[in-house]
């Protein structure tokens, strides 16, 4: 099936607003994922009138089509971003990462949404055994810096973690987590508008015309809305008066196969550890279990779009590096087969700020989970005049050189990091 497992197995958010859109409100946010849902349930929840745009389904993107993970820990190297920002500044960047889980738990518990969500850790596995010594400096670092409960598993150790003979190490994360993303998105919609946000889809943006004092005509597919404050979490959307955006960053898509439910035994014989797993090389793979025992399996595979073709040719790659991985359940039957678009930035940063008057969160750069749902609560801080609530202000953000919006590059940097993979 080309669809994603989480919208499938997920009730469909059934609470969208289905009258005109007002004449005005005081905040309007644009984009009914993660990003937008906690921000309007924030925001609702601390009296502002809000209303949500959504292009097309709450969840329909990138929020809905993920890998299931909701990962602690910056997607690139801690000590390179000391070396350019300073350790205290990258120590809180990589904090906010651990307060993104944090709060993605507390809306769990708080909203009662029932989705899963399980502290399982994650492990980050050595593709090579070059690789293995590379995660061992790393995890002395981390350790020392930002994450003492860290722990290095050597190749041995890993047996206790993995049924597999592939990987040479990892480090293990135990403060990462893994929940049912259609749940929680649904969950999520439920409780902002239980809290008094108004969610409007098929309500996509095609005009902000700037009024002054941050005020917006903002012109969507049902109509036209005055707003006194706009955010903008739209994520790599390629279409919309969102340009600026669109040059600072690349949408890459990411896909996953989803096998059907294994047997308990040997559910048990290749993930004992049921950890959240990535591994080590540019063009890697990231899985783990649900649930009910499917094996959820992803990675970039190709660097493509996402589209029913690609979708397609992209999980018979990735078919193959599954049987490579787990031989014992090469002839496992794959019942699903879906690919998203991760919002990519060159620094693998997310942004968040204000800009001409208009707010904005977006670069989640496959890390999104949790800190979408962070970033959405800290600018519903930021604008209700809590000026210190973001921990991304601040960073420079230069447009993608030769990058208007449609990423005709993509080839040539797949071919640039299969390259590297094959060399190092």
């Amino acid at each position: 099936m080309l669809e994603s497992y989480w919208r499938e197995t997920a009730p469909r958010f059934a609470g969208g607003a289905a009258d005109e859109l007002p004449e005005r409100a005081g905040c309007v946010v644009v984009g009914g994922g993660f990003t937008g849902l906690s921000a309007a349930r924030s925001l609702a929840l601390a009296g502002a009138d809000v209303v949500l745009l959504e292009a097309g389904e709450i969840c329909g993107e990138a929020s809905g089509r993920n890998g299931g993970q909701c990962n602690n820990g910056l997607a690139g190297d801690l000590g390179a971003l000391a070396g350019r920002l300073g350790i205290e500044r990258a120590r809180s960047l990589y904090r906010a990462f651990d307060d993104g889980v944090d709060l993605v738990e507390t809306i769990v518990a708080e909203e009662g949404i029932n989705c899963d969500f399980l502290r399982n850790g994650k492990l980050k596995l050595a593709d090579k055994p070059e690789h293995g010594a590379k995660l061992a400096r790393t995890a002395e670092y981390l350790a020392r810096e930002v994450e003492p409960d860290l722990r290095l598993l050597s190749r041995a150790e890993l047996a206790d973690e993995i049924g597999s003979d592939q990987f040479h190490g990892g480090i293990l994360f135990p403060r990462s987590a893994s929940m049912h993303m259609g749940r929680f998105g649904a969950g999520l919609a439920d409780a902002a508008v239980r809290h008094g946000a108004r969610l409007y889809e098929h309500a996509g943006v095609t005009a902000l015309v700037p009024l002054g004092g941050g005020r917006f005509r903002v012109t969507t597919a049902r109509g036209t809305i005055v707003a006194d404050q706009v955010l903008l979490a739209t994520g790599a959307s390629m279409r919309g008066p969102f340009g600026w955006l669109r040059r600072r960053i690349v949408p890459i898509g990411s896909f996953i196969i989803m096998t059907a439910p294994l047997d308990r035994n040997v559910a048990a014989q290749i993930m004992p550890g049921r950890r959240n797993c990535t591994t080590t090389r540019n063009i890697g793979n990231y899985f783990r279990l649900a649930a009910d025992n499917r094996l959820i399996f992803g990675g970039r595979a190709r660097f493509a779009l996402s589209s029913p073709k690609s979708d397609m040719k992209s999980g018979a790659v990735l078919h193959a590096d599954l049987a490579r991985i787990f031989p014992a359940i090469r002839n496992m039957p794959i019942e699903f087969t879906w690919g998203g678009i991760v919002d990519m930035t060159a620094d693998r940063l997310p942004r968040a700020g204000e800009r001409n008057g208009l707010f904005f969160a977006t670069g989640f750069s496959g890390h999104g989970t949790q800190m979408s749902v962070l970033m959405g609560d800290r600018m519903a801080r930021v604008m209700g005049g809590e000026t210190g609530a973001n921990p991304l202000a601040g960073l420079d953000w230069p447009t993608v050189p030769g990058h208007f919006g449609t990423p005709w590059f993509l080839p040539i940097v797949g071919a640039y990091y299969r390259y590297q993979d094959w060399r190092h």
